[in-house]
């Protein structure tokens, strides 16, 4: 594990927009700048849901968007939507959603998705129409950014950068050695 090497480690203090699961007190906190159409991602959500079930109240996960649209075309559009699903209360549903089913996030998918959430449909097409959401995703970026990331996933384990293996065993071992 390297320690960080940016100018600004408050960007990896939780902020009040951010989207978290776990006690907020938490022992440790694991921060993923993440793009909902990168299959690397997708591995490290399953990889995360599995240490969160084994460390249960050790761990506070926040999850900050990060899509590459010079790569992924559909990854800005998914992260505005899960922010539209956010502002209903269903941000971890539509977060799940986006990446179990990542191969599908085109408009009609992002609608079924959100009907299969019982969300109000008027006000998420809305959203999504006029790109509500899109300075929200965008102070992701700039956090990121300033913290150095360029590409995802890419994890953080109380504010220093994890360069490991995407492997659950490691990851949970980097996790379980940063509790301070």
């Amino acid at each position: 594990m390297d320690q960080p090497d940016y100018p600004n480690q408050s960007l990896l203090a939780i902020a009040p927009d951010d989207h978290w699961q776990g006690a907020i007190d938490a022992p440790t906190t694991l921060i993923e700048y993440g793009d909902y159409q990168c299959p690397y991602c997708a591995e490290v959500h399953k990889m995360i849901k599995t240490i969160q079930h084994r460390l249960n109240h050790q761990l506070c996960f926040v999850f900050r968007h990060f899509p590459q649209r010079q790569f992924h075309f559909q990854a800005q559009k998914a992260a505005e939507a899960a922010e539209a699903a956010a502002t209903q209360g269903q941000f971890w549903q539509m977060h799940n959603l986006l990446f179990e089913r990542q191969r599908f996030l085109n408009d009609g998918n992002l609608l079924e998705y959100a009907s299969e959430l019982g969300l109000d449909l008027n006000q998420f097409l809305r959203a999504i129409a006029e790109h509500q959401y899109a300075d929200r995703v965008a102070q992701d970026i700039y956090s990121g950014n300033q913290c150095g990331v360029t590409s995802t996933p890419a994890l953080f384990i109380n504010r220093n950068r994890y360069n490991d293996a995407w492997e659950v065993e490691r990851l949970t071992t980097a996790i379980q050695n940063r509790e301070m």
